[in-house]
């Protein structure tokens, strides 16, 4: 009789179950792997070999046996080498070596050349979907289990070795740090670093400041200007610092995101939000994602974090452009010939331009040197479209010197980080019963339930609308910075002086 025993496959940052069958007849000795495995899989075949000679247990290459393992559903493409550990398990129970049950039980491990159980990537997107498969235990590499307990309610079994995997499967020995986590035990999150850039160490700036304030506050995506020099790129690094700490449901899904590419390094859980810096000689795959095998890109690993794009407009054309829809949706769906996904991608964005490519122009530093062709056509790269889907133009101009040696007082972030924090609640409770949670996100049938603006305010709007020439976006996207900056007044309802704070921040033409 076939043995069969359960793994798992990723499939974009989720996971869908595979069943691992194994069937021994006799006639001339071949060890087959089907189901539309790739190269990695298909070597299986050997670790599986010599980790079982290795454990003292009957290897496949001893026996004149015909051995064929199928990993169902065939249609399903298996990549990588976290079918190992089930493939050797389902042999030795066909081989009656190992009497197990493997109902309820799922494996996932890489075996070494001596019987030792590597790590894999997405660990967590397994057990996750395990959960919610039914399955009440998963058996994995033990440096992979710290990652996943961060799902609680499901029975981890970290083993170190194949002969160790067979001892619990035999007599039910649990090994050492064999755990359920419970709800309430998430690991903390990390201290912030006292040498971490503050605000405090970025001089003058108050109104780039107060920007980036209102776009952590609320998830506003923002472009700052300015010269050489003057502190963009220490403002968007700094602004790391006032974000709110992640809940355990945003924690949990970035760390599944850099499990499954294997950025965790020894870290077991993303507690801090990312932050994303790409060179501007990225492709737009590596920014976006795809590829031929549909890879995450840049924009989902800032997912619930920063994605710092310095020097936009170097950035190739079409690579800019392509942030269209998912600064728009906020996830990014990539289509291949073996299925399409989609990836989250809900970041903050923060963009860095010079005026023009020395820098300098219209600026009383020093005198530009290039042409104004030049000036347009660098300008013009980043296009309307891309421009009217962020909600914040700040101008950062060149600091003086009085600025530079003035006091500053310490942990200026800390402070903002509370007031961003408590707007950030605010928001929480306003979009309860919704699938949003930031005033960013906000559609326009939100806009009209939660943003009521009495007549002064609409006359306010009104007029700006009037002068300014606006599109239909940029009036939504003044109400919901409007709304953001009233959160952190903590005021119920958005005021005149709310609408024109907002205004000061939409794209000078």
């Amino acid at each position: 009789m076939p043995a069969k025993v359960f793994s798992a496959t990723l499939c974009g940052i989720d996971a869908n179950i595979i069943t691992v069958e194994t069937d021994i007849s006799h006639g001339l000795h071949c060890f087959t792997i089907v189901g539309l495995p790739d190269q990695s899989v298909g070597e299986s075949k050997d670790r599986v070999n010599a980790a079982l000679k290795n454990s003292g247990f009957q290897y496949p290459k001893k026996t004149n046996q015909k051995i064929v393992v199928n990993l169902a559903p065939a249609d399903v493409k298996k990549e990588g080498s976290s079918y190992d550990l089930p493939i050797a398990l389902s042999y030795l129970a066909a081989s009656d070596q190992l009497r197990f049950d493997p109902k309820k039980k799922l494996f996932v491990g890489e075996l070494a050349l001596d019987g030792g159980v590597r790590p894999v990537h997405g660990a967590l997107a397994i057990v996750a979907q395990a959960k919610r498969d039914g399955f009440s235990a998963v058996v994995l590499p033990a440096q992979n289990a710290e990652e996943a307990r961060l799902i609680s309610g499901i029975t981890i079994i970290p083993v170190a070795t194949i002969a160790e995997c067979a001892d619990y499967l035999l007599h039910g020995t649990v090994p050492e740090h064999e755990s359920t986590r419970e709800a309430d035990t998430l690991p903390a999150n990390e201290a912030r670093d006292a040498d971490a850039l503050d605000f405090a160490h970025i001089k003058g700036q108050n109104q780039a400041k107060r920007a980036l304030e209102i776009a952590a506050a609320g998830g506003h995506n923002v472009l700052l200007s300015g010269p050489p020099g003057t502190g963009k790129t220490m403002l968007a690094k700094a602004t790391v610092s006032i974000l709110p700490e992640m809940g355990e449901e945003e924690i949990i899904e970035t760390t599944k995101i850099y499990s499954i590419v294997g950025l965790l390094g020894a870290r077991h859980a993303m507690t801090e939000r990312p932050f994303r810096s790409p060179h501007h000689s990225a492709s737009d795959i590596a920014l976006i994602g795809g590829g031929k095998t549909a890879k995450l890109g840049e924009i989902t690993l800032a997912h619930n974090g920063v994605l710092f794009l310095d020097e936009f407009p170097e950035f190739p054309r079409d690579v800019i452009e392509a942030l269209r829809q998912p600064l728009e949706d906020k996830t990014i769906t990539v289509s291949r010939a073996h299925g399409s996904f989609s990836y989250p991608a809900n970041f903050i964005l923060i963009a860095t331009k010079n005026p023009c490519p020395c820098g300098y122009y219209r600026s009383a530093q020093r005198e530009c040197s290039c042409s104004m062709a030049t000036i347009i056509r660098y300008q013009k790269k980043i296009s309307g479209p891309i421009a009217d889907r962020i909600d914040i133009h700040v101008e950062v101009p060149s600091v003086t010197y009085e600025k530079l040696t003035e006091e500053s007082s310490d942990r200026e972030s800390a402070r903002i980080q509370a007031r961003v924090s408590r707007a950030r609640e605010l928001q929480r409770e306003r979009f309860a019963k919704t699938a949003i949670a930031r005033n960013a996100d906000m559609s326009a049938a939100h806009i009209k339930k939660h943003c009521s603006l009495d007549s002064a305010s609409l006359a306010v709007l009104k007029n700006a609308m009037e002068k300014l020439n606006l599109s239909a976006r940029a009036f939504h996207k003044i109400i919901k910075l409007a709304r953001t900056i009233a959160d952190l007044e903590e005021a119920p309802h958005i005021l005149p002086t709310h609408i024109a704070e907002a205004l000061q921040y939409q794209q000078r033409t």
